[in-house]
């Protein structure tokens, strides 16, 4: 990644910064799905320099990473942020400094209590119908092996266009956690539409971005 652009936030006593990064993160997300390079493949990624901070984890800031200038200039992130001008102030292209060091960011799958819920039932009338148990019985059973939903990581809230089109009234709205990797060498992964390293999809190397 050899050029950057960053974003900085700016929340107001009215208008928290969690507000304001899921709307500037959802608009992000959507500028990528409209400028993939393959099917759920992004040329930009993103970075969190002030990842992991006191008060809000993801921070103030946000930037956009590409190997090309011309991939953030394509991107034209001010069009997709027209609307949050008044909440975030967006730098002009840079160069990547010299001396930096190299993180990789990655999407944390974590299921919602219903999910969790509903695969545990199904495991249960599973196991009942073919052990003959009572269903009460194997889920009480199987609670000790039931899966936490809690999760520490930083994460924002977004909504799912595809379920907001199939169903308008449905709450599509889903928390994305965000982990940090730190990594000795830049390696040459993809990113997913998120602009997340999309190394959980498969067994490439990770997508590295750099951090300073």
């Amino acid at each position: 990644m050899n050029y950057y652009q960053e974003i900085t936030l700016l929340p107001e006593a009215e208008i928290p910064l969690g507000f304001i990064w899921q709307n500037v993160f959802q608009q992000v997300h959507i500028a990528l799905v409209e400028n993939k390079v393959a099917p759920n493949q992004s040329g930009v990624a993103v970075g969190f320099p002030n990842y992991g901070q006191k008060g809000f984890p993801l921070g103030n800031k946000l930037r956009l990473f590409a190997k090309e200038q011309t991939h953030l200039e394509k991107l034209s992130i001010n069009k997709w942020l027209t609307r949050l001008e008044d909440y975030c102030h967006i730098k002009a292209i840079k160069p990547v400094p010299e001396d930096v060091t190299w993180v990789s960011f990655t999407r944390q799958h974590v299921k919602s209590p219903g999910r969790i819920d509903r695969e545990m039932r199904g495991k249960a009338e599973r196991w009942s119908a073919k052990s003959g148990k009572p269903l009460v019985e194997c889920l009480a059973e199987l609670e000790s092996t039931k899966p936490s939903s809690k999760c520490d990581l930083p994460f924002v809230y977004l909504h799912s266009q595809q379920t907001k089109q199939r169903s308008p009234d449905t709450n599509s709205k889903y928390p994305l956690f965000i982990a940090l990797a730190k990594v000795e060498i830049d390696q040459q992964g993809v990113f997913d539409c998120y602009g997340l390293s999309a190394k959980s999809n498969g067994d490439r190397e990770l997508g590295c971005v750099p951090q300073f």
